[in-house]
């Protein structure tokens, strides 16, 4: 049974924020201690993972603004968030990536039992990942995956799945079907798991050995997005450059 329900603002989470988004002015180390002390708290709700391209998409439109500030925490997964941050006095924020979330958690499930289920990719990726990460975490507890047509999905499609999911009964629902879609189907499935969902969006990807991260210099320098672009220019230069351009703008002018 779910526990019982907890005010967000009751968690004390610091926050900024940036263009009606509140982002988590965190870092790694307090979300960490954060999961670790409120995990049962925590149980029905969601996490996004928020970056430049999520943050301007939720300042244009209002019901996916309000699926962000709905959720439980926005990590700042966008360089530019957290540069932003300190420059708004949140000295401690720093950029804190899905993935690199997805793997500090992954490090400790052994020892808390930690259960895993994964919504998103295709079935290749699916395996992939899960080949990965049998390979790299001893004993990590996947108890389910799931990866849905390129459609959407049916009223009893979506069923089963809340029902396979209950059934697994896991601690973390990572869930890996790209922005906004990924968000409004955890804002949509809130409070129905005894688990908190993480939308990771090319996570999945990440593991499955699919996409690189960028070398540590470019994850440090706040230049992993380049790397991206250059394994992905088709799909990523026009929203790279549409939403960059729209988040300097904003910032620079509106003061947002």
């Amino acid at each position: 049974m779910l526990k019982e329900k907890v005010n967000i603002k009751e968690l004390q989470i610091p926050v900024c924020n940036i263009l009606g988004v509140n982002i988590a002015a965190i870092n790694m180390n307090w979300l960490m201690q954060f999961i670790s002390a409120n995990l049962e708290k925590l149980k029905g709700k969601y996490i996004c993972v928020s970056n430049v391209h999520t943050t301007v998409m939720a300042s244009e439109n209002a019901d996916y603004l309000k699926v962000q500030n709905n959720s439980v925490i926005c990590l700042p997964d966008g360089g530019p968030l957290s540069k932003v941050g300190k420059k708004r006095g949140f000295n401690e924020m720093e950029r804190t990536t899905g993935p690199d979330f997805m793997r500090e958690i992954f490090k400790l499930s052994k020892e808390n039992n930690y259960k895993h289920y994964f919504v998103g990719g295709t079935q290749e990726t699916l395996d992939l990942m899960l080949e990965n990460l049998e390979k790299e975490f001893s004993d990590i507890n996947i108890c389910g995956c799931f990866s849905p047509p390129f459609r959407d999905m049916t009223i009893d499609e979506d069923q089963e799945l809340i029902t396979q999911i209950k059934s697994a009964d896991p601690d973390f629902i990572w869930v890996g079907l790209g922005a906004p879609k990924q968000e409004i189907w955890m804002y949509n499935h809130r409070e129905l798991f005894d688990g908190i969902m993480v939308g990771v969006g090319a996570g999945f990807d990440y593991f499955a050995g699919n996409i690189k991260r960028a070398p540590m210099w470019m994850q440090k320098s706040n230049l992993e997005w380049l790397y991206r672009l250059i394994q992905e220019p088709t799909r990523l230069f026009k929203r790279y450059l549409i939403t960059n351009t729209k988040f300097i703008f904003y910032f620079t002018f509106r003061r947002q």
